[in-house]
């Protein structure tokens, strides 16, 4: 995972920048406000930091930064959760800044907050220098950073602190709410009560409505059914009903049906019509004789139904509601009674706090058995960084109450020399201590951190000779686990890098002025590492001391740097 490709439009002092980054250790040097650190400001940008209208090159409407990441695979899940679009070769980021300080962001083409970019940030990239070395002052990574030496797996610990804090909460509910819980139980016990001797079933009520309607109109159905019945087949009076005659026409046409042969198919209709008739005729019958007015019945029917009438009104619910109000308030009534169970609750608040601190304290055993080992490295490291006699030491405080990360603080506390008491790192004077003591710490834990690429900005700062070329080689050395750029004023460190950007200054038209980007190699790498040693005079001297540098054991392989996929040079 590494920091593909960065592009820049009129950003400072930049018109134009593509620039193609590698694996391995990659330098940034240049004379002094050549705008080395403008990449490193501009890396910060991209990953959320603070935008403002200074970054807009003079004149122009708006600055832009892009840059293209190999995608990390921690990061995918979070991706796909945010809606962003999920490659798993390549993730890009953009960013514009107008004139007026307007700021957007994009990922993978979709726009995004500057939060989501600053969530990415941790898997991406980490920046250090002299006051801005950022995880290093954060108690979350700090904590991180042990757990990952140790090893530990932080995930059953912040599941059983959300178990055992959702139990805590739901027994201190239980606990506040115990008055208002009995005049709750009681009210819920006599509505169900109230109802319960109704007894409603569901869709009751709409089969009462049918039943009632049809005994209130019981007359009126009778008599439609005897009129029906007589105008089929006739009444006592001697009307002629509808089957007598379809009956006559049909006997007629029979008789023609010889002469005229269209008369057959009609008797066929006549024949149909008066068998359909004849089955109506049936029916009304079989009805009639079932019907009953029923007056009891109905009745009976009429107090239900003002039952539920009354129900309802009282409850202020429609009538036809009434079943689902009876098997809502009884699951109410359930989940109350077991709220209610005090003893239940304690019992589980108790059980999820067991298992917290069993999960916790084997945690706690782990950082402190990786604790010690983490100091003893790390101050190893520093031995050779300047800082001979200083001691780096990682503190275990036990806190006051369990956390959702644990049952102690971390905190890093570095005495910087020989007889001095270590104190809290955040709270070491020097800057360039502070970016020694981080050059070691990220060193040391190479292989653990998330974010794949590692940003030293001027690290070199406050150290020499023999020093220098130590950061140099344990630049170098780092960049065999992440790509490592790093912006240096010294020449050791610059001569063991694998690869090499100069960063220059030129005098635009009209009096402006612009920084390029170029990778230098061969002689020009090496007029550069002389241009470091000695000045804007460079000496036969000097060159060949560079020369030599270059040729030494830790820099043979300086131009051997791992190609990145695209494999393009960098162009301004």
């Amino acid at each position: 995972m590494a920091l593909r490709h960065l592009m820049l439009r009129d950003f400072v002092i930049v018109p134009a920048l593509e620039l193609d980054l590698h694996e391995g250790f990659t330098a940034l040097t240049g004379e002094t406000g050549a705008g080395k650190s403008i990449l490193v400001d501009a890396l910060q940008l991209v990953l959320g930091g603070r935008g403002d209208a200074l970054w807009v090159r003079e004149g122009q409407p708006r600055c832009e930064i892009g840059a293209e990441f190999d995608a990390p695979p921690p990061a995918l899940p979070w991706l796909e959760a945010n809606g962003f679009e999920v490659d798993a070769s390549e993730l890009l980021l953009r960013r514009t800044i107008g004139a007026a300080g307007k700021s957007r962001a994009w990922i993978n083409g979709s726009p995004a907050t500057l939060t989501q970019l600053r969530e990415l940030a941790d898997w991406l990239l980490d920046i250090h220098g002299q006051h801005a070395w950022q995880s290093l002052t954060r108690p979350a990574a700090i904590r991180a950073l042990l757990d990952a030496y140790a090893g530990v797996d932080t995930a059953p610990l912040a599941e059983a602190w959300q178990h055992w804090q959702q139990a805590q909460a739901a027994l201190q509910r239980a606990r506040a709410a115990q008055g208002q819980l009995a005049q709750e139980r009681e009210r819920l016990t006599w509505q169900i009560g109230e109802l319960d001797k109704l007894a409603p079933r569901e869709d009751e009520w709409d089969e009462l409505n049918q039943q009632h309607t049809r005994l209130s109109h019981a007359q009126a159905l009778i008599d439609a059914a005897q009129t029906a019945a007589a105008a089929l087949e006739g009444d006592d009076a001697g009307t002629l009903g509808a089957l007598p005659a379809l009956a006559q026409a049909q006997e007629a046409l029979q008789a023609e049906s010889g002469i005229e042969p269209e008369f057959t198919a009609l008797v066929e209709v006549l024949e149909a019509s008066a068998a359909q008739a004849r089955d109506t005729a049936h029916s009304l019958h079989a009805y009639l004789r079932r019907a009953d007015l029923d007056p009891d019945q109905l009745a009976e029917l009429d107090q239900r139904m003002g039952q539920w009438v009354g129900l309802a009104r009282r409850f202020r619910r429609p009538p036809e509601e009434l079943p689902a109000l009876l098997a809502g308030w009884r699951t109410e009534l359930a989940q109350l009674e077991s709220s209610a169970d005090l003893d239940r609750l304690q019992r589980d608040a108790q059980q999820q706090h067991a298992a917290y601190l069993q999960v916790a304290r084997q945690v706690s055993a782990q950082r402190a058995k990786a604790a010690p080992r983490l100091a003893d490295a790390v101050t190893a490291a520093m031995q050779d960084l300047g800082m001979a006699g200083g001691r780096f030491e990682v503190s275990l405080q036990p806190l006051a109450e369990p956390t959702a990360h644990g049952l102690e603080g971390v905190a890093f506390l570095v005495a910087a020399h020989a007889g001095s008491t270590p104190r809290a790192i955040e709270k070491v004077a020097s800057g360039g201590e502070l970016s020694r003591l981080a050059l070691a710490i990220a060193v040391t834990t190479s292989q653990l951190g998330e974010a794949g690429t590692l940003v030293f900005d001027e690290v070199d700062a406050g150290v020499g000779g023999a020093v220098a070329a130590t950061v140099g080689r344990l630049l170098r050395r780092l960049g065999q686990d992440r790509q490592v750029l790093c912006v240096t004023h010294l020449p050791q460190v610059a001569a063991c890098a694998n690869r090499h950007l100069l960063v220059s200054k030129q005098a635009g038209s009209g009096g402006t002025t612009t920084s390029a980007v170029n990778v230098v190699e061969g002689e020009a790498r090496t007029r550069e590492i002389a241009r470091m040693l000695g000045g804007e005079r460079i000496s036969e001297a000097t060159l060949a001391h560079a020369l030599e540098m270059l040729q030494s054991p830790a820099a043979s392989s300086a131009d051997q740097a791992t190609p990145s996929k695209r494999g393009r040079k960098a162009r301004a």
